[in-house]
């Protein structure tokens, strides 16, 4: 198109139409053709600024072709998901959350239609529902992710998710119990899942890693357990094995000596034969489910007295991770029944054979807490006062567990917790 000089413009064209508005067209890149602008100017001037800027997109590689920006959200979500190679559970987490929470909103118009304003009007609608923080934040993820990917693939140029914080997840410290309270749970649940209470306690694995938990992967004479696989438990019931969440998830885990008494008896009674054979199974010889599990929690919980309160809306996993924490709580509980405050403070027994622990934290350093709190004063293992045996006595449960192997003696010594250090009981 010439200008008023009678000079061809070296880029596109600009021309009024009826309305009395302008008009730019400019050669597509990837066809060549002239197309329209996608906007209107009220000047001549406004209209060639426009134009410019539009050529210079296009020589810097910034150019966005506006119409790939009509793909469909909610099937371009679909793909994103297909796309990502996700684990089972985290396949399922992201689907309940783009069905519940982020279709409905922006599912049926295209990605182009979704703007800064409109995605903060969709989490106050999320936020004034009184959903969970933490499914809003994840809510939140997922769709600027998805989002971040359509900027990749050119079809918008900028993110709209460009909210600050509302990626974290703001949710309170769960409680935890005290290591009196972990041995009131252990004394109180189902005796085939005593050795898990107190592994989860002082070894701080995830639910998912315990019910894949094998024979091999326990050292009894070193004291860890070591970490290789986990079960998934998805929506559907079905149960996969996995590798844990990460390659850091793939690790040795270190626990007391005081554990590896039960550990023993656990093994004896309880868990399967053969080097692949699972630790921990249910009554009938079943892989752990969190939902049974939660249940048989609650109920050790009121059998023990502790406020459940605290902990009753966990869920199996969580409870798990409830009983962990103890283990980087028991420097604090030591200091409450303990006024000693010299670098080796004595230990004291605290009922149930159980010993204060000063300045213990987690894995290696729980083991080294637990099992030799007093060097030279006590070995970490549980005594039997009355008999004097040191064979473990049977499960309390006399239909649960196999008869031990023939010609193997049958004890009935008593089994408690970590015996309290110092000098021996003369009762």
């Amino acid at each position: 198109m010439a200008n008023g000089k009678g000079n061809r413009r070296r880029f596109g064209s600009v021309r009024q139409l009826r309305s009395g508005r302008w008009q730019i067209r400019y050669p597509d890149p990837e066809t060549g053709l002239l197309r329209p602008g996608e906007e209107t100017y009220p000047t001549k001037t406004d209209a060639e600024i426009a134009l410019t800027l539009l050529e210079a997109d296009i020589k810097r590689g910034k150019w966005v072709d506006p119409d790939a920006g009509q793909v469909n959200f909610g099937e371009f979500a679909d793909a994103w998901l297909k796309e990502r190679g996700l684990a089972d559970r985290t396949l399922e987490r992201y689907e309940g959350v783009l069905r519940l929470y982020i279709k409905p909103a922006f599912g049926s118009g295209p990605i182009a239609a979704i703007t800064p304003a409109k995605v903060r009007a969709w989490r106050t609608v999320l936020v004034d529902r009184e959903i969970g923080s933490a499914t809003v934040a994840k809510s939140y993820r997922v769709l600027r992710a998805i989002l971040y990917t359509a900027v990749d693939d050119g079809l918008i140029t900028r993110n709209p998710c460009r909210i600050k914080g509302a990626a974290d997840e703001d949710s309170a410290e769960r409680p935890v119990l005290t290591v009196q309270e972990v041995y009131a749970v252990a004394e109180a649940i189902d005796p085939r899942y005593r050795a898990l209470v107190l592994m989860a306690a002082f070894s701080t694995l995830r639910f998912g890693e315990f019910a894949a938990l094998q024979r091999r992967d326990i050292d009894l004479e070193k004291g860890i357990v070591r970490v290789r696989r986990a079960q998934a438990e998805l929506q559907t019931g079905t149960l996969k094995i996995k590798k844990p969440k990460s390659e850091a998830g793939v690790r040795p885990v270190a626990f007391p000596d005081s554990i590896a008494a039960e550990l023993t008896e656990h093994l004896r009674w309880f868990g399967e034969d053969g080097p692949t054979g699972l630790v921990f199974v249910g009554p009938r010889g079943g892989k752990l489910r969190r939902s049974n599990f939660h249940n048989l929690w609650t109920t050790a919980l009121g059998k023990s007295g502790i406020d459940w309160s605290r902990a009753k809306g966990e869920s199996g996993a969580d409870s798990i991770r409830l009983v962990s924490r103890s283990g980087a709580r028991c420097r604090d509980y030591s200091r409450s029944v303990s006024p000693d405050r010299s670098p080796n403070p004595p230990c004291r027994s605290l009922g149930n054979g159980l010993s204060t622990v000063p300045a213990v934290r987690r894995g290696s350093q729980v083991a080294t807490g637990l099992g030799s709190c007093c060097p030279g004063r006590c070995s970490g293992r549980p005594s039997h006062p009355r008999s004097g045996s040191t064979q473990p006595r049977p499960p309390r449960s006399s239909t649960a567990h196999r008869r031990p192997d023939v010609g193997e003696p049958d004890s009935s010594s008593s089994r408690g917790a970590p015996a309290a250090c110092g000098p021996a009981s003369t009762r």
